[in-house]
């Protein structure tokens, strides 16, 4: 988990981290983040003086934004969580006097949560239409537009990694085949790595120092999930013509080794669309946090202007 104290403007007082104790089950990770948001309300007190005015949070999985619920989470094994509840009602300021009276909770999507950080302090800043592609695990996006991300009418705007590139391509864990996840996420080049070279340890960081040191079956593992990322990047071109596109992620680490191939695939699959400019993420690993921040900035925006 990460965590940050952020003020208006978007700068960070304070930054933390702590794991999220999923080993030991849901309710121990639900009681970290609850634990973990109070200490820095408490951080906060003991630094400026006073009480942070709202909070934000971003989860990974499937949310529901408008009633502050995590609705699912494989990873992290909860159902339907009401955690805009449970955080607000923690986080209420003891020196009120009152129960009840929670604190503003903005609840929001870790990757989209990145996006708009992404938007507004990192690469995309200034940008008014950007993409931004999470390269991890798997692959997530976000859609910005005019500093804000677009969720799309269900919830699922930005959803590169389920777009297939490859029809009747490898499973995917969504149930459907030759998803961009299965060829250019950080696992899947970490597998076709370790079955290219044998070596069951093998993972997509040590393919990319393979492609630097000229290894052939490397640079065809590379060149195989470029690909399959710059025709996932055609075809978000498209349909949404950003002028930019803001890769992060794992594999975006790699650098060059990435952003240099992946720039001309994408070039030379262009025809009629106007070129994005593909470029690395600023914020790293912190963006998620960065972005539940500006979430909660947001939210008690729009409180003052009811």
């Amino acid at each position: 988990m990460k965590a940050a104290l952020l003020a208006q403007d978007g700068s960070v007082l304070f930054e933390a981290r702590r794991p999220t104790g999923r080993e030991h089950g849901t309710d121990a990770v639900v009681a970290a983040i609850l634990d973990f948001a109070a200490d820095l309300a408490d951080e906060g007190r003991a630094r400026f003086g006073a009480a942070p005015l709202a909070a934000g949070v971003a989860v990974p999985g499937t949310i529901d934004e408008k009633n502050g619920i995590a609705v699912f989470s494989a990873n992290l094994g909860w159902r339907d969580l009401p955690l805009r509840k449970l955080l607000g009602e923690r986080l209420a300021d003891p020196a009120d006097g009152t129960r009840g009276a929670a604190m503003p909770v903005a609840l929001g999507h870790d990757v989209r949560s990145g996006g708009l950080a992404e938007g507004r302090l990192g690469a995309g800043r200034g940008v008014d239409r950007f993409l931004f592609i999470a390269l991890g695990t798997g692959i997530a996006g976000a859609i910005g537009i005019n500093g804000r991300i677009e969720a799309g009418a269900h919830g699922y705007g930005g959803e590169i990694g389920h777009v297939v590139v490859r029809p009747g391509g490898p499973t995917c864990g969504c149930g459907a085949r030759g998803c961009l996840e299965t060829l250019a996420s950080a696992s899947a080049v970490s597998r076709a790595w370790a079955e290219a070279s044998g070596d069951p340890d093998a993972d997509a960081a040590s393919c990319a120092a393979a492609v630097d040191a000229g290894d052939d079956r490397a640079r065809a593992v590379w060149q195989t999930a470029v690909d399959a990322l710059a025709d996932g990047i055609v075809l978000a071109q498209s349909l949404l013509d950003p002028s930019t596109v803001v890769v992060g992620g794992g594999l975006a680490e790699a650098g060059d080794t990435l952003f240099t191939p992946l720039r001309a695939a994408v070039q030379e699959r262009l025809t009629f669309q106007m070129p994005p400019e593909v470029v690395p993420a600023m914020l790293k690993d912190t963006a998620a946090s960065l972005g539940a921040g500006l979430l909660a900035w947001d939210l008690l925006s729009m409180e003052v202007t009811a």
